[in-house]
């Protein structure tokens, strides 16, 4: 399971915390198939790419800050 953020303070923390590994943040509505689809890529590279990537979910309804 890929972790969720749930606020643009979470993003804001996602981003600003990590300094060794580049940040991936999937923008977008959770029930959405191309997101799911999106998901299920990510999902299946997380172990590969873990010592150089950390991968966060935004479910752009819940968090709304980022819809524009």
């Amino acid at each position: 399971m890929l972790p969720h953020l749930h606020n643009g303070w979470q993003v804001d923390q996602a981003i600003l915390s990590e300094e060794d590994k580049v940040v991936v943040i999937r923008f977008g509505h959770d029930w959405d198939p191309t997101c799911m689809k999106m998901d299920e890529v990510l999902y299946k590279v997380a172990e590969k790419i873990k010592n150089f990537t950390v991968i966060y979910l935004v479910d752009i309804t819940e968090t709304p800050d980022f819809n524009k």
